[in-house]
């Protein structure tokens, strides 16, 4: 049996709780946290094809010392993820690596949506946990921007029952914008070029697909005021319409490109605090409903390319916890809020079943980060210098204790 006697609970009374387990083993909770598994609704493991980046070696020992015990894989790899072969494969690619670790980390994939591949979907339906749509290009070439594209793939979700996670971004305004400043090498011009007009336009877009449709619409890493306002809408009409935000936008902001340039380039770009403000207000509203970390890594060699060459995407897995429990420590967020944008929302809304995994969080000693702390493969963080608490001690899942510091 493992005991965790007077450990801190969510609703801030102590508790003394336990779990099944092989061993008889007894935890002094006095200075943690106990927390249900972490569940990250997106990731970009790297998986096939750029393993450079990242592997499931490395990210699942960040995952899990992030506390994060359940992950969803997006299909922009090399190959995209659009057929069921290709699906099959990566299976076997990511069990095989998981297997070479032994680390027990849960995990799903989304189903890239290819306009040339919707045959594909309806042999793979039952096999993941959504469709991923880019209406505005970023990593890989899964673009979907034309209007009769989006008709098709929301009538298809329809038929077969399937939610679509979609990065919302206008792509004619992102190219307009990029063609207008094509000259510009500052990394403030990133978010100019990615304007917040981008994304409210394409969100007003799945608004008004999910209206026509009835299909559960998931939309990824939002960040402006604009599209909060829409989506704030459409959720009082009753439309199936699902937020995650990201911890870049909540704790960084576009000041900060001076110091970080691109460690600090991700798609969507960091807005200003004005937004970043409104996205915090919005959270504890219920508004926005779950955070993804977005964990998409680069070799820091790249990020220190210019403007131009820089490519977008930040690792973040295994910083997401201890952000939002600093935050907590902080007065910004509840620990009850927590538990629901990280695990209980996006149980109910992926429909996930439940388990018993726990996360056991150090909620006394504060750390400031460095990249050499970093388990992902790349090892940087754009996070870097903050200094933070609630870093987990161990976590318990699928019948196994991990102490953190050991991974």
């Amino acid at each position: 049996m493992l005991t965790i006697t007077n450990v801190l609970m969510p609703d801030e009374t102590r508790q003394t709780i336990t779990r099944d387990y092989p061993e008889n083993i007894t935890i002094d909770g006095s200075d943690l946290l106990a927390l249900p598994g972490a569940i990250d609704p997106h990731v970009h493991f790297r998986v096939p094809g750029m393993e450079d980046k990242e592997d499931w070696q490395h990210a699942s020992k960040a995952a899990l010392k992030g506390g994060v015990t359940t992950v969803f894989d997006m299909p922009n790899t090399k190959p995209a993820t659009t057929t069921q072969e290709r699906l099959h494969n990566k299976f076997a690619i990511i069990n095989a690596q998981l297997a070479e670790v032994n680390l027990p980390l849960r995990y799903k994939l989304f189903f890239g949506a290819d306009k040339n591949q919707f045959h594909e979907i309806v042999k793979v339906k039952d096999e993941i946990v959504g469709l991923k749509v880019f209406m505005g290009a970023s990593t890989g070439d899964l673009l979907m921007d034309d209007e009769a594209s989006l008709h098709a793939i929301y009538a298809l979700a329809k038929a077969h029952g399937l939610l679509i996670a979609l990065h919302a971004e206008d792509e004619l305004i992102i190219r307009e914008n990029a063609a207008k400043y094509s000259s510009e090498t500052d990394f403030k011009y990133h978010s100019i070029i990615r304007a917040p007009e981008a994304a409210v336009k394409a969100v007003d877009l799945v608004v008004k697909l999910t209206e026509i449709y009835g299909v559960p619409s998931y939309i990824l890493h939002v960040s402006t005021a604009g599209e909060l306002e829409l989506v704030k809408q459409a959720k009082a009409r009753g439309l199936p319409i699902y937020v995650e935000t990201c911890p870049h936008y909540l704790f960084l902001d576009d000041s900060m490109y001076p110091t970080l340039a691109g460690r600090a380039k991700m798609n969507p770009p960091l807005r200003d605090k004005a937004d970043q403000d409104i996205l915090w207000r919005a959270l504890n509203e219920g508004v926005i409903d779950t955070i993804g970390s977005d964990h998409a890594p680069h070799k820091l060699g790249e990020k220190a390319q210019p403007l131009c060459k820089c490519p977008s995407g930040v690792p973040g897995i295994e910083t997401t916890l201890p952000l939002m429990i600093s935050a907590w420590k902080d007065g910004k967020v509840t620990l009850a809020k927590i538990v629901e944008l990280l695990h209980t929302n996006p149980q109910q809304i992926f429909k996930l079943e439940s388990n018993d995994d726990l996360v056991l969080v150090d909620i006394v000693n504060y750390r400031t980060l460095s990249d050499e702390q970093m388990a992902s493969k790349c090892q940087w963080t754009p996070f870097v210098g903050m200094k933070l608490t609630g870093f987990p001690r161990y976590v318990f899942t699928q019948n196994t204790l991990i102490e953190c510091a050991k991974l």
